[in-house]
Formats: C-alpha cells, sequence, structure tokens
C-alpha cells in the first residue's frame, strides 16, 4: 500500500505558525501544571481519607477480633454437631446396607422378568420390521413424496410419544435421583457450614494481611507519586524558566506532603505500634488460638480420624451410594423396563391395534392415493393452464418494461434538452440584468440595486441548478465507455482542479492505496470531484480540512454486493461538520440541501449524480457521518 500525502501551502513560509504552536505548546504545559496542582490537592484529600479508612480498619479488627471469639465457640458447637450426624451416618449406613439387600433381591426378580420382556420385544421387532417392510412395499408403489411425508408425520408423532413416555420416566429417575442428590446435598451443607466457619477465619485473618499490605502499598504510591511530582517539576523547569517559582512553590508543597507523609509514617509507625500491641493481642489470642488450636488439633485429629473415618464411611457411603445409585438406577432401569414391558404391552396390543386400523386405513389410503393421484393429474393440467397464462403475463410484463425504458429515455432526452434551451432565456436574464446595474446603476435606487442584485443571485442558483441537472442527465444519455484505469491518476487530476480552492482552506489531502478498475473515466471525475468539492465545502470555520482517500481491492462481505467478483473499495472521509445518522440514506436524494442555504450554497443534486454514476458502474455506496466529527463515503466498485 502506498501513502501520498498532499499539502497545499510549503510550511516553511510561515515562520509565524512555528510560533503559535510553541505558544501553544507553553499553553499546554500551563494546562497541565494546573492539572497537576489539581492531582495534587486531590491526592492530599485521599490522604485524609486514607487516614479515616486506617481508623475505620482497626474498629473493624476490634470487631473481628469479637467475632473469631463468636466463631471459635460456633465452631466448638459445629464439631459437636459432626460428630452427632456422624453417628447418624452409621445408623443411615445400615439401613443403606439393609436396602440395598432388598435392592438385590428385586434386581434378581427384575432380571428374569427383563429376559421375558426382551425376547417379547424381539417378537414384537420382528413384527413390526414386517409391517414396516410392507409399508416400504407399499410406499414403493404409491412413489408419491406427500404419502412418506404423511408416514414421516406419523412416525414423528409415533416418536414424540415414546419420547414424552421417555421424558416422563427420565422425570421419575429425576425425581428419584432429586431425593438422593437432596440427601447429599444436606450431608454436603453440613460439611460446607464447617468449610464455610474456617474460610471465614481465614478471610477476616486474610482481610488484616490485606489491609496491611493496602496500607503499605498506599505508602508506596505516596513515595512513587512524590517522586512522578519531582520528574514532573524537573521536566517543567527544562521547559519553561518561568515557571521555575511555581516549581519551587510545588516543591515546597511537595516538601510540606513530605512533612505530611513523614507524619503520616508516623502516624503509620503509630499504628504499626498498635497493630503490634493488636499484634500482641492477637499473638495472645493466637495463643489462647494456638490453645484452641491444639485442642482444635485434637479435636482436627479427632475430627481427622473421624474425617477419615467419615472419608472411609463417606467414601463406603460413596460407594453405598454409587452402589446405591447404580442399583437405584438398575432398580429404576428395571422398574423402568418393568414398566416400559408393561407400557410396551400396553402400547404393542395399541400398535397391533393401531396396525390393524391403519392396514384398513392402509386401503383407505390407497383409496385416496389414487383419488389424490386423479387431483394431481387434475392440477397439473391446471398448472400447464396456469403456465401458459404466466408466460403470457410474463411477455406482458417484458413489453411493459420495454415501454417503460423507452419512455426513461425520452424523459432522459427531454431534461438534456429542456435544460440547454432553459439556458438561453436564463442568459439574457443574466446579460440584461448586468447591462443595468452597470449603466443605469446611476439611476436605480438603492432598493432596486438590491434587488437586481437578487435577481443576478437567482440566475446564478439557477445557471448552477441547471448545470447539475445536465450532469444529472449526461450520466445516463453519455456513452458508457469502460476503460481500466488507475483510481489515483482519476484523484490527482480532480486535485489538480481543485487546488485553488484547497490552497484558499488550508486543506490537507491524504491519500493511500491504488486500485484498477473498469470505469468511465468522465463520470468517475465527476464524482471524485463532488465529493472532494462536498468535503471542502463543508468544512468546520477556523479549522483546516484533512481528507482522507483510500482505496484497495476487497471481497464482498455483504448480501447487497451483487456477485461474488473482486471490488475495489474507496473511501472519502473529512473532518467536516458531518450530518446526523437519521439522514444517511436522503443525502442520495434529489434536491436534498440538510444545511441551511445561506451558510452552504447548493443545489442538492451532486451527491445524487454520484449515486447515479455509483448505479452506471453496477457498484453500491454508502454514507456514514455523525454531527461534528466528519463524514465518510464508502464506494465498492467491481474490479471487471
Amino acid at each position: 500500500m502506498s501513502e501520498k500525502k498532499i499539502i497545499p501551502l510549503d510550511s516553511n513560509t510561515f515562520p509565524e505558525r512555528n510560533k503559535a504552536n510553541h505558544n501553544d505548546e507553553l499553553l499546554l504545559v500551563n494546562k497541565r501544571l494546573a492539572e497537576q496542582i489539581e492531582v495534587r490537592k486531590k491526592r492530599a484529600a485521599e490522604l485524609i481519607i486514607a487516614n479515616k479508612e486506617l481508623a475505620f480498619q482497626n474498629k473493624e479488627k476490634e470487631k473481628r477480633a469479637a467475632e473469631l471469639v463468636v466463631a471459635n465457640t460456633e465452631l466448638a458447637y459445629q464439631n459437636q454437631e459432626k460428630e452427632d450426624r456422624a453417628a447418624e451416618l452409621v445408623i443411615a449406613n445400615h439401613e443403606l446396607a439393609f436396602q440395598n439387600k432388598e435392592k438385590e433381591k428385586r434386581a434378581d426378580e427384575l432380571s428374569v422378568a427383563n429376559s421375558e420382556l426382551i425376547f417379547q420385544n424381539k417378537e414384537k421387532e420382528k413384527r413390526a420390521a414386517e409391517l414396516v417392510v410392507a409399508n416400504t412395499e407399499l410406499a414403493y408403489q404409491n412413489q408419491e413424496k406427500e404419502d412418506r411425508a404423511v408416514e414421516l408425520v406419523i412416525a414423528n408423532h409415533e416418536l414424540a410419544f415414546q419420547n414424552k413416555e421417555k421424558e416422563k420416566r427420565a422425570d421419575e429417575l429425576s425425581i428419584a435421583n432429586s431425593e438422593l442428590i437432596f440427601q447429599n446435598k444436606e450431608k454436603e451443607k453440613r460439611a460446607a457450614e464447617l468449610v464455610v466457619a474456617n474460610t471465614e477465619l481465614a478471610y477476616q485473618n486474610q482481610e488484616k494481611e490485606d489491609r496491611a499490605s493496602e496500607l503499605v502499598i498506599a505508602n508506596k504510591e505516596l513515595t512513587f507519586q512524590n517522586k512522578e511530582k519531582e520528574k514532573r517539576a524537573a521536566e517543567l523547569v527544562i521547559a519553561n524558566t518561568e515557571l521555575a517559582y511555581q516549581n519551587q512553590e510545588k516543591e515546597d508543597r511537595a516538601s510540606e506532603l513530605v512533612i505530611a507523609n513523614k507524619e503520616l509514617t508516623f502516624q503509620n509507625k503509630e499504628k504499626e505500634k498498635r497493630a503490634a500491641e493488636l499484634v500482641i493481642a492477637n499473638m495472645e489470642l493466637e495463643y489462647q488460638n494456638n490453645e484452641k488450636e491444639d485442642r482444635a488439633a485434637e479435636l482436627l485429629i479427632a475430627n481427622a480420624e473421624l474425617t477419615f473415618q467419615n472419608n472411609e464411611k463417606e467414601k463406603r457411603a460413596a460407594e453405598l451410594v454409587i452402589a446405591n445409585t447404580e442399583l437405584a438406577y438398575q432398580n429404576q432401569e428395571k422398574e423402568d423396563r418393568a414398566s416400559e414391558l408393561v407400557i410396551a404391552n400396553k402400547e404393542l396390543t395399541f400398535q397391533n391395534k393401531e396396525k390393524e386400523k391403519r392396514a384398513a386405513e392402509l386401503v383407505i389410503a390407497n383409496m385416496e392415493l389414487e383419488y389424490q393421484n386423479n387431483e394431481k393429474e387434475d392440477r397439473a393440467a391446471e398448472l400447464l393452464i396456469a403456465n401458459t397464462e404466466l408466460t403470457f403475463q410474463n411477455n406482458e410484463k417484458e413489453k411493459r418494461a420495454a415501454e417503460l425504458i423507452l419512455a426513461n429515455n425520452e424523459l432522459e432526452a427531454f431534461t438534456y434538452i429542456s435544460s440547454h434551451h432553459l439556458q438561453e432565456p436564463l442568459r439574457k436574464i443574466q446579460v440584461f440584468s448586468d447591462r443595468i446595474l452597470t449603466d443605469e446603476h446611476h439611476n436605480l435606487t438603492e432598493k432596486g440595486k438590491y434587488y437586481f442584485e437578487r435577481v443576478e443571485v437567482s440566475a446564478s442558483h439557477m445557471q448552477a441548478l441547471i448545470n447539475d441537472l445536465l450532469n444529472y442527465s449526461r450520466t445516463s444519455v453519455t456513452e458508457k465507455k469502460f476503460e481500466n484505469v488507475s483510481l489515483n491518476e482519476i484523484i490527482i487530476n480532480v486535485l489538480d482542479n481543485l487546488k485553488e480552492e484547497i490552497k484558499l482552506r488550508n486543506a490537507i489531502i491524504e491519500i493511500s492505496g491504488d486500485c484498477k478498475a473498469y470505469v468511465i473515466s468522465s463520470q468517475f471525475e465527476q464524482l471524485v470531484h463532488n465529493l472532494l468539492s462536498n468535503s471542502l465545502k463543508f468544512s468546520k470555520k477556523g479549522e483546516s480540512p484533512r481528507i482522507a482517500i483510500k482505496s484497495i481491492y476487497t471481497k464482498p462481505k455483504t448480501k447487497n454486493l451483487p456477485s461474488s467478483a473482486d471490488y475495489c473499495h474507496l473511501t472519502i472521509s473529512d473532518n467536516g461538520i458531518g450530518f446526523d445518522a437519521q439522514f444517511e440514506s436522503r443525502v442520495f436524494e434529489m434536491f436534498q440541501q440538510l444545511n441551511n442555504k445561506a451558510d452552504y450554497k447548493g443545489t442538492g443534486i451532486g451527491l445524487a449524480i454520484v449515486k447515479k454514476i455509483v448505479e452506471n458502474h453496477n457498484g453500491i455506496i454508502k454514507a456514514t457521518g455523525k454531527l461534528g466529527q466528519g463524514a465518510k463515503f464508502d464506494i465498492y466498485i467491481p474490479v471487471v
């Protein structure tokens, strides 16, 4: 990708601009100094807030120390609860063992029943297969897609019925599992409550350490900020000697901040002493906690043994749960299979009845098929008649389309010719009004002069309007001679034509990329000219227009692009006044002017011409913009 910048005027010819830039830099430095002073004030306020937070945190620590005492009592209570729950688990295990034996007995009984049901299912499947074969033979004989669709619908209904049955069974299993899961969750909740209590203690200790680390980080940040302030002060001394006094003041303030920091460090030391006292108190608490921990360790050892035993029990319970779940699953499966077999038997009896019904229905269906075949033949005959009518209608539409094309060509020719005929009386109006203003200027009153000036303005506006209409009509009337041209060559020609206006507005044009495409050179030059003229015209007052022109090859990514060929994507964007996003589709309409006519003169046809040219090239144009942030035009032109 090649980039090319066109700068309208040599920067060496304006030494005053460098001074202005230097003054602007000084203003920016002053603003930054003011911002830094505000930042320092904010940081001083933040230090006060930090001290308040430290006092609040100390109170929180005292509260948490009291909460630890309460938590220890809760732990003792929870350990007792664990022992009670462990005893309950032992009783539950005995009950599970008894239930498992009962389930094994039922499993053996269900296995016998399952073998019988499997044999019956195989017989039913054979019969079902025979029926399927018979149905396929009938379907083959019928050879009608609609019948197969009907059979599929029936099969889907049967599958839906079976799926509903399976979902019911799955729901029953899920209920049984949810009951088991609920019991396991209750056990896990009790274990989790102990874990939560321990995590709360660890969390509170971690909070104390985090707050101490936060104080350390806050002090480091203060020292880092002081260093940053000194660096910025040094940079400001280099940038501007006049600001040295202010920097000195800032250094004094920095030293005051250092004193404040020392006071803060003193307070922090006091806080550290208090923290040390708290540490001593914590050590005493830790000693008590150690005692408690020793007891807790003993309890933990006992708990570990209990947990080991509980783990063993839980493992066994888990194994029992898994075995029970498997047994329950197997029992449920057996029960499900038994119930499925019962349901299957019912279904088979139902299906047998249904098959008998279907056999009768097939007879009726065959009769209906014959009737439908006759109907289809009748419809086929009707379709032939309808097709002949459609071909007649299409021929009529083609005739009307040809008539419309002729009418459009006549309208375009009429526009072209009428605009030429309008030029003559308009030129006479301009000539005679100019003669009156020059020859009879002394005989006219001020109001008469004003009226004639308004006539000249209206005539010039009419001239521009006729010229734009001529350009619009030429886009359809002129011969469409496509050439493989570099778009950058066309863009450079347009910039050469607009160089006076570019210099006048001190505009900066940036060109990047280069595409070659088959275009109508004269029309595409008109397109680029209209878009660049708009960017220059709708630039912000007091700001240099900056226009970026970019052309790259791309693949179509939207459904709007008509083919799968490569495209040349031309983008023209500016930093002008822009337009509201709601008018993105209206900007290409004829005589649409979104801005005040007094401030921005125009006819409202320029962008309509641009769209017409893009359509002549089988391309797409899209406009996007925001008020005060410029406008952007994306044009996609096929390369071939």
